[in-house]
């Protein structure tokens, strides 16, 4: 009797205790803690938290202590009474383990040569054209010759022996901030119209107030002279920032000129509404006349020529070769830099999502998702700063077929996405330190032509058999 009463309370205390565990909270990782106690002052996503100037240090032991004992003074709990000792040091460890994303862009040194090497592809720069600011646009005529526009204002028209002359007739521009003379691209039937396109920050005074836009010009070249100026888009309104123009162009396969304006830096009023043109994509007749099959051009308070709207700063835009899609990459603010394929009246997101926050570290949106928001088919942490794009269908570079590259002008290198579809598989990092990569694109000789600025150059890049 004895017996079997002790064995009962042992299977009493068995049955309790394995329903305490069962009860008791499952302990929460790294990733989880972090969503649930930083996210809301430091943002969704902790690779782009750590991208930052650490005040307090940002080895292991520093961080422990920080999250630890907090800096109170500075809004900064403490979190001991919070988090277990190895939660903290899992959240430590998950931020060291972070940081590494920063780190990829750290390259060691400037390069040595003119030669480059990459998983599939090795390269050697060849001078194209030198003694320019920032070579933005770049536009390949016939005969071998390149058209250059440089953000000072200047054009430039670079014969096929390298003789540089300056071209006349551009349009003025407000070469202040991120501002100046911008894209070029040809008319699709330049050979018979000898038609040219450029978009450039316009301005205006208005009272004691100097304003800019974007705006695009036509105009026709004949030699080294620009004539039959019309300007056929102007984007508004125009504002006082000096940044954010967007500015890229690409003519699609029906002859339609999309435009990619930015935001102008208000994001509060600007992307999210269709009643102004800041923070778009905009499509157009070779003319500035408006198709008659825009999303909204029944919509009497919308701006006709909106194709796509939620756009931050889309400095990169491409046709795809193959499908014929208007490709854009974007800047992010401190993150959150995108890969986007632009769709007919859809909305991209700024601000209301983002994968990244704001340059004082709080987060802009706890947003990375919404239904009826396009996500882009990749992004960025940390930022990239996203410029000029290219997809590569030459046989002169076989080890890079079916690529995109997209140049890089905070880290100062060309990022190379290896694609598969719509959907990029792998990322490489190439011409290391070049400089600030403000465009790059694949001229109709099939090789590739690179342009970086302060001090500006465009190379082009030479396939070498190793």
């Amino acid at each position: 009797m004895l017996k079997s009463t002790i064995s009962a309370a042992f299977a009493a205390v068995f049955l309790l205790s394995s329903f305490l565990i069962e009860q008791r909270p499952a302990a929460k990782t790294a990733r989880e803690n972090y969503t649930t106690y930083c996210s809301s002052c430091h943002g969704e996503k902790v690779e782009a938290f750590v991208d930052r100037k650490w005040k307090h240090g940002n080895a292991k032991i520093d961080l422990i202590k920080s999250i630890s004992e907090g800096y109170p003074d500075l809004g900064m709990p403490t979190w001991k009474a919070t988090l277990s000792a190895s939660e903290i040091d899992a959240l430590a460890e998950l931020i060291t383990q972070s940081l590494k994303t920063v780190d990829q862009y750290k390259f060691t040194s400037k390069p040595t040569s003119n030669l480059f090497a990459s998983e599939g592809q090795t390269v050697k720069l060849d001078t194209i054209a030198e003694g320019l600011n920032s070579a933005w646009g770049l536009a390949f005529l016939p005969n071998d010759e390149l058209l250059i526009t440089d953000r000072s204002g200047d054009i430039y028209r670079v014969d096929k022996n390298r003789q540089k002359v300056k071209v006349t007739g551009g349009p003025t521009v407000l070469a202040e901030g991120q501002g100046g003379l911008l894209d070029v691209v040809l008319h699709p039937d330049y050979a018979k119209n000898q038609l040219v396109y450029f978009s450039y920050s316009a301005v205006k005074n208005e009272g004691d107030q100097k304003l800019s836009t974007t705006a695009v010009m036509c105009a026709k070249l004949t030699g080294a002279a620009l004539t039959d100026q019309k300007v056929i888009f102007e984007a508004l309104p125009y504002s006082k920032t000096r940044h954010h123009y967007g500015s890229r162009m690409a003519f699609d396969n029906k002859g339609f000129l999309f435009v990619s304006v930015g935001e102008r830096g208000n994001e509060k009023e600007n992307p999210q509404t269709i009643t102004n043109d800041l923070g778009k994509v905009h499509r157009l007749h070779d003319d500035g006349r408006i198709p008659a099959d825009n999303p909204f051009v029944n919509d009497k308070t919308a701006r006709a020529s909106i194709y796509s709207y939620g756009h931050r700063n889309p400095q990169g835009m491409m046709k795809h070769p193959v499908t014929g899609e208007i490709w854009t990459n974007e800047h992010g603010p401190r993150g959150g830099d995108e890969l986007n394929i632009v769709k007919k009246g859809s909305n991209y997101g700024w601000p209301v999502i983002s994968y990244g926050i704001n340059y004082d570290g709080k987060p802009i949106t706890a947003l990375s998702a919404k239904e009826g928001m396009e996500q882009p088919l990749t992004y960025w942490l940390p930022s990239i700063a996203p410029s000029g794009m290219a997809f590569v269908n030459s046989a002169k570079y076989p080890g890079w077929k079916d690529n995109v590259l997209i140049g890089s002008l905070r880290f100062q290198y060309l990022n190379r996405c290896v694609m598969k579809g719509s959907k990029v598989v792998k990322q490489e990092k190439l011409l290391p330190n070049i400089g600030r990569v403000r465009n790059i694109k694949q001229g109709p000789d099939g090789y590739l032509y690179v342009s970086v600025e302060d001090p500006g150059y465009v190379f082009r890049l030479m396939p070498v058999s190793m």
